[in-house]
């Protein structure tokens, strides 16, 4: 038998009370505690929840709002689109740092993928792109951590893996999309389009 528990929302109240000295007036308080979003009510868990849901199942914010709004809470879509911009600038030195172990390899496995991106005030959808770049030596004995690196764009021009690749020095295995090819990539990273390392 399997039972499913929906999830709760609850406050958390830090009580910090202030004490004065009887001789000298001073005044002293605990230190507040501290919180992702700097004077922000949301705590942890409930940003790793919300950034879950839109990227990972897919639940667009105003979806959400409305979900909280039947458990009682009042979060507006300004209110969880702040938010994600906050996470993503608390996010951004993390990324960075997988981006550069991603292309510090010899070998670097390169493709995109369309995905439908919402097109505001239009009604209607457009296509972007995501550029998956993965590092994974393992079957040629290599003992590193398999990782993968995303970048996002809204269209399929071969600028942009030219500029996500500038400072790669590898093998890219890849298709033969526009932006992958071998005078493509070549021409605009190191001038002359024939100085970097063989493209597949």
């Amino acid at each position: 038998m399997i039972e499913y528990m929906p999830a709760s929302f609850f406050v958390i109240r830090h009580v910090r009370p202030k004490m004065s000295c009887r001789k000298c007036s001073c005044v002293v308080q605990a230190p507040a505690p501290a919180r992702v979003i700097d004077r922000g009510l949301p705590g942890p868990n409930l940003l790793a929840h919300v950034v879950v849901a839109k990227y990972c199942d897919h639940s667009p914010l105003h979806r959400q709002s409305q979900i909280f709004a039947r458990e009682g809470i009042d979060l507006d879509r300004s209110i969880l689109a702040r938010w994600i911009g906050e996470v993503a600038a608390l996010l951004a030195p993390v990324a960075e740092v997988l981006r550069r172990y991603v292309l510090d390899t010899e070998k670097l496995h390169g493709d995109d993928t369309p995905l439908p991106v919402l097109a505001p005030r239009t009604g209607k959808t457009k296509t972007g792109r995501f550029w998956t770049y993965v590092r994974d030596n393992r079957p040629a004995g290599d003992k590193a951590a398999p990782a993968v690196w995303f970048a996002y764009s809204p269209d399929r021009k071969g600028q942009h893996p030219q500029k996500h690749l500038a400072e790669f020095s590898g093998i890219l295995q890849a298709d033969a999309q526009f932006g992958h090819r071998r005078h493509d990539l070549c021409s605009t990273t190191c001038g002359d389009g024939w100085n970097k390392p063989l493209l597949n």
